[in-house]
């Protein structure tokens, strides 16, 4: 079984490593709420606290230097926190799920193709019915991350080797191939496409509004629930597949449900923001330091952790070019990269 090497041991005792475990995850809470405030405050036009305040909770002013931070805050800053805290629980939670049920210490959401399969969507919504909104081409990307999902999935239960993790990796690196492949041909040949895919594939939370943020948000929280279902079977699954048929897990029935849940939390937020590379990947090892290899701590700890890398990515890039931006998904790939790099030269994967 494959497994990573990052994990600390945590205090002896049953109650004492829970109390510890529970102190942890309150107070990633409370800084991801602070963070959250913080972030409200933190762009090209920078905001005291007292102009937050009144953002949030005043009435309309006929003051216009107010009635400007009340929109400030109100329609760009509060929904881009949102879909940040959002997006990031479902990324970091889909992360630590793939990594469980693949036993593959270095997979990632975009491993079942769900990222490849929401470009491709994305450029075919342009190119065939010009559609550049991103409240009308999201549900596109939604669907083609799902369908994706899917196929691969369906391809890795199929044959020999159905159900293993490898087969499902294999799966997913041939179904991500292909649609890159379309994706580039559709793209080149269609100008709006290649300028929106550009924009789209760079990985923002800003520019979306709620009219986005919470019907993604209905399908994470679906996403989350079958999460939820498949963390006792997962601890199991990761002891191998004789051990945890023997102790009665319904190994099919586990794998589907939880890919089932990665492709609901990743589509989702691949849907609404674009691809954010090595997110998942990272907070889950990150995670797996923190907690060990329970599931049942894991996973809520990745989830806080995904928010909270994301949001912070999201005020890094307002601060570093201002009065520009730079999108959030770039300040998660230049943490991310070298996160990976340090983990590969530390020697912090084993295999079995």
């Amino acid at each position: 079984m494959s497994t990573t090497a990052v994990e600390r041991p945590l205090p002896e005792g049953g109650t004492e490593a829970r109390r510890h475990r529970g102190t942890g995850l309150g107070t990633l809470v409370v800084i991801l709420l602070i963070t959250g405030v913080a972030s409200l405050a933190v762009g090209a036009r920078a905001l005291s606290p007292a102009e937050v305040w009144h953002g949030l909770f005043a009435a309309p002013d006929p003051d216009q230097r107010l009635t400007e931070i009340r929109l400030i805050v109100q329609t760009v800053r509060v929904p881009r926190a949102v879909l940040a805290i959002v997006a990031g629980v479902a990324l970091g939670v889909g992360g630590a799920l793939i990594q469980g049920f693949t036993r593959n210490p270095i997979a990632d959401t975009g491993l079942l193709g769900v990222n490849a399969g929401a470009s491709f969507a994305v450029v075919t919504a342009i190119a065939v019915f010009g559609f550049t909104n991103p409240f009308q081409y999201v549900w596109f990307a939604f669907l083609g991350a799902a369908v994706a999902g899917v196929v691969v999935f369906g391809l890795s239960s199929i044959g020999r080797g159905a159900g293993n993790p490898l087969t499902l990796a294999l799966a997913g690196q041939g179904v991500t191939v292909f649609l890159a492949a379309m994706t580039t041909a559709i793209s080149l040949s269609d100008q709006k496409s290649l300028n929106a895919l550009r924009f789209w594939n760079s990985g923002s939370v800003a520019g979306v509004g709620f009219d986005v943020i919470w019907p993604v948000t209905a399908f994470i929280a679906v996403g989350l629930v079958l999460t939820l279902t498949t963390l006792p079977s997962l601890n199991l699954l990761n002891l191998g597949d004789d051990v945890a048929r023997g102790l009665g897990v319904n190994i099919a029935l586990s794998r589907t449900v939880g890919i089932l849940a990665i492709t609901l939390l990743a589509g989702a937020a691949t849907a609404a923001c674009g691809p954010i590379a090595f997110l998942g990947l990272m907070v889950a090892h990150v995670a797996r330091y923190l907690t060990g290899p329970d599931y049942r701590w894991l996973v809520p700890y990745a989830g806080l952790l995904g928010a909270l890398v994301l949001l912070i990515s999201d005020i890094v890039g307002r601060l570093v070019v201002r009065p520009g931006e730079l999108d959030s998904g770039v300040v998660v790939a230049l943490l991310g990269a070298p996160f990976f790099a340090g983990l590969v030269w530390r020697g912090k994967f084993k295999s079995a």
